[in-house]
């Protein structure tokens, strides 16, 4: 189904905005590094729980095989956008959470997420 895919895609992005390549010292952000992000849909069809590891490298999100658009802020303020679906949230040390929302064919889908470096 659509619906999964989006939230499987948003999965991935937050993933990957949780996970930093490592940058070099002068260019490394407080958030660089690899995450495990758990998403859990709240409202809707979507399925009811998933898990990815991502990165993130000076700021920018990015996740194999998806198009994803994202920055996490030197603050931790987490953006991201995928194929009609949104999150955001906030990262803090070694954990961070969110909320998502998307929709496909016209049935909406929302929830939170929750990512811990590893």
């Amino acid at each position: 189904m659509r619906l999964i895919r989006i939230r499987d895609l948003l999965l991935a992005s937050l993933a990957a905005s949780a996970t930093l390549a490592a940058a070099p010292a002068s260019a490394q952000q407080p958030y660089d590094g690899l995450w495990q992000v758990t998403v859990v849909t709240k409202t809707g069809s979507c399925e009811p729980s998933t898990s990815s590891t991502v990165t993130v490298s000076e700021g920018k999100i990015s996740a194999q095989g998806a198009a994803i658009s994202g920055t996490v802020g030197s603050g931790g303020l987490v953006r991201v956008s995928i194929n009609g679906a949104y999150a955001n949230g906030q990262l803090s040390g070694k954990s961070g959470s969110g909320k998502w929302n998307g929709a496909s064919a016209g049935v909406p889908c929302s929830g939170r997420w929750e990512a811990s470096r590893q």
